[in-house]
């Protein structure tokens, strides 16, 4: 696994030097979530196409009333965006793959999980160029995968009410995010 991510990032370092084009992006939706950081760096390879790399990071438990809740994850993903006019500006589609190590619970009961989730994604959007360097996306996504898991009673008892391996489909982007173009 470290081996496939220095290559990949070899790769995508890569792909950047011969880029014209080059964007750093954080999705504002993402800081509602429990305060998850988030940034995405992406460069044009062609007219139409885009390759990107983002990652994602969330450590924080959060306390609502009585009871504690938790979103955490740590995830990788990269990708490439299809841009039907020209990179940058108007609508696009991209396809993922991803990886997320996550903890949650205690947001609709106070059950939590763990685990990992390998997968791929689909997303589509619109890019509104604000001005030169300044991008408003929105835009939503799915991804689904394999999601390897323990079950908790609650976040921190320890006592496991199960486990598993299974097959998911989630909402992946939910975007409304900011951009910087070089």
């Amino acid at each position: 696994m470290k081996n496939f991510l220095s290559a990949a990032a070899g790769l995508f370092l890569w792909i950047i030097a011969g880029a014209q084009n080059y964007s750093v992006t954080t999705n504002v939706l993402d800081y509602v979530d429990y305060g998850t950081l988030n940034l995405e760096a992406s460069c044009g390879i062609a007219r139409q196409w885009t390759v990107l790399a983002g990652v994602k990071y969330n450590p924080f438990y959060w306390r609502t009333g009585g009871a504690e809740v938790a979103d955490r994850q740590r995830s990788v993903e990269a990708g490439a965006r299809f841009w039907p006019w020209h990179i940058y500006s108007g609508w696009w589609l991209t396809g993922k793959l991803k990886w997320q190590e996550y903890n949650c619970g205690g947001i609709v009961s106070p059950q939590a999980s763990e685990g990992d989730r390998y997968g791929g994604g689909l997303s589509a959007g619109y890019t509104f160029m604000l001005n030169t360097h300044l991008n408003l996306d929105i835009g939503l996504g799915l991804w689904g995968g394999y999601d390897k898991y323990i079950a908790y009673e609650c976040l921190h008892c320890g006592k496991i009410s199960g486990g598993g391996e299974k097959v998911f489909i989630l909402p992946n982007d939910i975007l409304l995010t900011l951009s910087y173009i070089f």
